[in-house]
């Protein structure tokens, strides 16, 4: 059993588009969702500079498309292998589109946004976020509360990222939960809490505008693990986190639980993959980082793809 998986913002890298755009439709593909944005992709993810794509306005679209891409080169349009799709954060976009619950243009127009509103309420919020690395969880998710902070991301295998305050983040990290270490993320601010509110509400007005379908594939949510089969619950869910936090963690359990033997990562892939690998070592991970990958992902998809 195969699940489908998305990475979030942080995984893109300078140039990582520049071996997919080589194959023409793809680049034709690129170029009508860059003109329904407004954001020349193609730039972005071929010679744009890591600062530039560090931007959350650039690096979120940017991800949604490459992994779009990567999954229209390695599926075309039947992904009837695939039995869940997942992503971290913005990876819930390209995830809701693998789905089918969002065609790729109303994807691209709902990151667009998504991105834009959250650099918005990030700016000059004298917020940030910081990635505790070891100790139990439930001790450093009550250190995290007690300093004041969110525990914004849990991922897994000993790693959950707080957000809030930079003066909290900075009290924080110099006096770390036992058995751990905290290191600052090279971030605009806190997202997934609530100075993410703004965002929600503007992402709120342009959801109701999108035609949204029922999923054709099970969609496994950030808020709680949770397998969604209703397109519209999808969509509120997606809007909803970006005030909320992300439950990489749940997400990994309920692939475990529901038979999942393998996961394929889409462009820009590498993050989720070793998080499972640490979290669910039983599930066997594909990394589909480059066009040269497809004919290896071809026999992974054989191995373990359909029900």
């Amino acid at each position: 059993m195969l699940a489908l998986l998305a990475p979030g913002q942080g995984s893109q890298t300078p140039g990582f588009l520049s071996p997919w755009l080589e194959d023409q439709k793809a680049a034709q593909v690129i170029g009508i969702w860059s003109d329904a944005i407004g954001l020349d992709l193609t730039r972005l993810g071929t010679s744009a500079s890591a600062d530039e794509i560090r931007d959350t306005a650039n690096a979120q679209p940017l991800l949604v498309a490459g992994g779009l891409i990567g999954a229209l080169r390695l599926f075309g349009e039947d992904l009837s292998p695939i039995s869940y799709v997942a992503g971290h954060s913005v990876g819930e976009i390209t995830a809701a589109a693998f789905a089918g619950t969002l065609d790729s243009v109303s994807a691209m127009k709902l990151v667009h946004t998504r991105g834009a509103q959250m650099a918005l309420a990030a700016k000059d919020s004298n917020t940030g976020m910081s990635a505790v690395l070891g100790g139990e969880r439930d001790v450093v998710v009550a250190a995290i509360i007690k300093a004041g902070l969110t525990p914004a991301n849990e991922n897994g295998g000993g790693q959950i990222v707080a957000a809030g305050s930079l003066t909290a983040l900075a009290t924080f990290a110099e006096n770390p939960p036992e058995g751990s270490r905290v290191r600052a993320l090279a971030v605009s601010g806190a997202f997934h809490t609530s100075t993410m509110a703004p965002a929600v509400a503007h992402l709120a007005t342009l959801a109701t505008s999108l035609n949204v379908g029922e999923p054709k594939i099970p969609f496994i949510s950030n808020k709680d693990g949770a397998v969604i089969e209703d397109g519209r619950e999808i969509l509120d869910r997606i809007v909803g986190q970006i005030a909320g936090p992300v439950r990489w963690d749940l997400c990994m359990e309920t692939m475990a639980k529901c038979g999942v033997t393998g996961v394929i990562e889409v462009p820009p892939a590498g993050t989720l993959a070793g998080l499972v690998k640490r979290a669910q070592s039983e599930i066997e991970t594909f990394t589909l980082k480059a066009p040269e990958d497809l004919e290896a992902a071809a026999a992974f998809i054989a191995k373990h793809g359909g029900n």
